[in-house]
């Protein structure tokens, strides 16, 4: 049986945690800074784990990390 492919995207944009969550990027922080309240901003830092239903999307896209 021929290895898996995974998408090259996800395996740059997303890590899997030890526990199993997908772990990613806050979004909203590409452009447009200059619109965004210094709260948003402050909070939007770092990574964060995706939602469950996101993170189902994200885990069939990498299939040797589940």
């Amino acid at each position: 049986m021929p290895k898996m492919k995974t998408k090259s995207s996800a395996k740059k944009r997303f890590k899997i945690s030890a526990t199993g969550k997908v772990i990613g990027s806050q979004a909203g922080k590409q452009h447009g800074m200059i619109k965004r309240s210094n709260k948003f901003l402050r909070n939007a830092r770092g990574t964060t784990a995706l939602c469950p239903a996101d993170a189902k999307i994200i885990k069939g896209f990498m299939p040797y990390d589940r």
